[in-house]
């Protein structure tokens, strides 16, 4: 999945291979550090959950406020969710809904998931038996 994106402030971005393929290089972790940073607070991750679940694939921001916080702080959060190019906005009338920004979720799966080894995608014949062992001299 060479083609996975995760979505920067500057629009879409290549990012990284899985974290169980190789330690990501500088610039990899740089792409990838806001989207962590962003998701790092609770109060991100559970507007964040919020929207990804909400039905329809989007949430009014009336639907998703109560959080604890007051409004102020929720759009704030919601401000940090998009900057980080985790969320898009649309405004109708009064009232905002977001959506997560498509490619983000793929993104996120992708960049999570175990590696898969080459040697379990080559072939599925099964391996030749190794050669019996010679028996031990005697002496």
């Amino acid at each position: 999945m060479a083609d996975a994106k995760v979505v920067s402030v500057d629009g879409v971005v290549p990012c990284c291979p899985p974290l169980t393929e190789r330690p990501f290089s500088a610039e990899e972790a740089e792409r990838a550090a806001p989207m962590f940073k962003a998701l790092g607070d609770p109060v991100r991750l559970r507007l964040f959950s919020l929207v990804a679940s909400h039905p329809g694939g989007e949430a009014c921001v009336c639907d998703i406020s109560d959080v604890g916080v007051s409004q102020p702080t929720v759009s704030h959060h919601l401000k940090k969710l998009k900057e980080a190019g985790l969320l898009t906005s649309e405004r109708r009338g009064t009232w905002v809904y977001y959506q997560v920004e498509p490619s983000v979720l793929a993104a996120m799966g992708h960049l999570l998931s175990p590696a898969v080894p080459a040697a379990s995608v080559a072939s599925a014949a099964p391996a030749a038996s190794p050669a019996p062992a010679a028996p031990a001299a005697s002496r």
